[in-house]
């Protein structure tokens, strides 16, 4: 029997250079179901370990690589290397989308995808650092955005410090590490429109023309949020190619995405197709959320196991409450319309 561990303690988050590695590093987690003989043959405390693991491997639940994300990190590949002899306005890349579309998920595959990369050509250079991660401080200045990046690093500055020093040892330090691809999440917390978010924008433009690497961007509605005004903003649009995400539409690759899921489950009793055969209604429910769908199987797995039916049905999935949005667009199951099956 193949299982996972237990997880043991929390992950570092992926805005620090250790939690970013330890991304970068993991596999999707694996489990096996046992025969019905060997799971009749439990203990009662091996049978909650059995289950333990198998409640951890949901919540781990890995979805498949839509088109959209697949794209996107495609556009990030190409520009690094468009960019590799720029001296100056290298091209960057904004990721835009309406909330939970999978823009964090697009951006931090391409870092993935890069870093390894770079590790594979590169084996040797140990303290090369290809990938950083960062995300838009809200309400931030200059200093808390530097300080973003010494944060990332591990780079040791005092309160008093000005923004320059610290911007500077930053570059220093991304200089030598041969970084060569930048990602800035929650850009939409960078508003033009307000004098702090104007330093901002000056501040990572700095940023830019001091480090070999190419920026990529992503946050909400991004060509929305004022990011494109004015002077700056024409700057901006000017070196950036945007790519957009959004609900995802009731096609094959929709029918696809839930078999995957409906695939990689580990239920003794659940009724294989049974999910394939409810896209339309999973459509529904999640208004063609990725993020949505993915939180309404993984949860509906979690409790057919602690209730013991061991399979996902239309009842269990019509009991589950989903995020606020999705709620709005879908209300459970009274004003579902009993058509869509």
């Amino acid at each position: 029997m193949v299982v996972t561990e237990l997880p043991t303690s929390g992950r570092a988050p992926t805005t620090t250079l250790q939690g970013w590695r330890s991304f970068v590093a993991s596999t999707a987690p694996t489990v096996e179901l046992v025969h019905t003989a060997v799971l009749a043959a439990m203990s009662v405390a091996r049978r909650e370990t059995y289950d333990e693991q198998r409640i951890s491997y949901h919540s781990e639940f890995v979805l498949a690589e839509t088109s959209t994300v697949r794209k996107i990190a495609n556009q990030g590949k190409i520009l690094v290397m468009l960019n590799q002899r720029e001296i100056s306005a290298r091209r960057g890349l904004i990721v835009s989308g309406p909330w939970a579309s999978g823009k964090t998920t697009a951006i931090k595959l391409l870092g993935k995808t890069h870093e390894l990369l770079v590790k594979r050509k590169y084996p040797d250079q140990r303290d090369r650092i290809p990938v950083v991660y960062i995300t838009t401080p809200p309400k931030g200045s200059p200093k808390k955005l530097a300080s973003e990046f010494a944060n990332f690093l591990g780079l040791p500055y005092r309160a008093r410090q000005n923004v320059t020093d610290i911007a500077d040892a930053v570059c220093q330090v991304l200089a030598m590490a041969k970084t060569d691809l930048v990602i800035v999440d929650e850009i939409h917390n960078l508003n033009l429109a307000t004098s702090a978010g104007e330093d901002m924008s000056d501040h990572l433009k700095y940023f830019t023309e001091h480090m070999q690497a190419t920026f990529v961007y992503a946050g909400i509605n991004v060509e929305n949020s004022g990011l494109f005004t004015g002077m700056r903003g024409r700057q901006i649009s000017g070196r950036s190619v945007l790519m957009t995400t959004g609900p995802f539409p009731l096609t094959e690759e929709w029918d696809s995405l839930v078999a995957t899921l409906e695939n990689g489950l580990r239920l003794h009793e659940h009724v294989p197709d049974t999910l394939t055969a409810q896209s339309q209604y999973l459509h529904h429910r999640t208004g063609g959320s990725i993020s949505s769908l993915s939180h309404l199987i993984r949860e509906a797995a979690i409790l057919a196991i602690l209730n013991g039916t061991e399979r996902i049905d239309r009842a269990l999935l019509d009991d589950i409450i989903l995020d606020h949005a999705a709620e709005s667009i879908a209300p459970r199951p009274a004003a579902l319309n009993p058509s869509i099956q």
